[in-house]
């Protein structure tokens, strides 16, 4: 998700959509207490309001799409915020918005595995014309294809993935796992297929290695892993094979 997310130029996008399950969760949260199910799914439809109401005021207004989902961000931010703030009881805010990756339980792990499973399956059905989608759009159309249909799609394999990261290391942190490794990887890897397999496997060392840190360091197992991908993506910035820095200035 994150490789598609850099190869659409939709990175800061995928930051509002994340920001935007936070009113819905809290909304879940009200209803259901600590339901899984609930925040769940009151989650994905904010997430996914956002996402498709951000798409229509870009195309029924002047305003960039870019603008709009900061627009619907900030807004969804700011009522997810006193949703908890206010009504919130015994829950701590920065566990919503930091994650608890520790304390997550089977059936969190049960969501997790089922959404990765569903996102596979639709990558797998629909790899092609999403791939055509994020480079040539109008081709796309142009042999009978309908691109607005596969992002729609995308926007939500988006939003469901984020709703299964926020869990475990929060709202603002679950995109950060999402992406990070996707842009690392644009250094070391130059086709689709190669891109998706160095994120996974910087995806699975960042968690790895910052539970490890969170663990001897005492620190908060959530920022611990994004930390680590952050560090990866630096060394990718100056070492990476493919327009680094390093590459950049031996070349030239």
């Amino acid at each position: 998700m994150g490789v598609m997310l850099v190869l659409r130029r939709m990175s800061l996008m995928g930051d509002a959509i994340s920001h935007a399950i936070l009113p819905g969760a809290a909304i879940g949260f009200l209803i259901a207490g600590l339901s899984i199910p609930a925040m769940s799914i009151a989650g994905f439809v904010t997430g996914a309001f956002v996402a498709l109401s951000a798409g229509l005021v870009s195309r029924r207004t002047i305003l960039q799409e870019d603008a709009s989902f900061a627009a619907f961000y900030l807004l969804f931010l700011g009522i997810g915020v006193l949703l908890i703030s206010t009504h919130g009881g015994g829950v701590d805010l920065m566990c919503v918005l930091l994650g608890t990756i520790l304390s997550v339980n089977f059936p969190s792990l049960l969501l997790v595995a089922s959404i990765s499973t569903l996102t596979l399956v639709i990558f797998a059905i629909c790899y092609r014309p999403l791939i055509l989608s994020s480079y040539d759009a109008p081709f796309l159309a142009s042999i009978g294809g309908k691109p607005d249909r596969y992002h729609v799609l995308f926007l939500l394999l988006v939003v469901i993935n984020l709703v299964s990261a926020f869990q475990a290391i929060g709202t603002l942190m679950a995109l950060g796992l999402m992406l990070l490794p996707g842009v690392a990887a644009r250094f070391w890897a130059s086709q689709v297929w190669s891109l998706c397999a160095v994120s996974g496997i910087f995806t699975f060392v960042s968690g790895y290695t910052g539970l490890l840190l969170s663990y001897h360091s005492q620190w908060p197992s959530g920022p611990s892993i994004i930390l680590v991908a952050g560090l990866i993506y630096l060394v990718s910035l100056i070492f990476g094979r493919y327009g680094s820095l390093t590459r950049k200035a031996h070349f030239s």
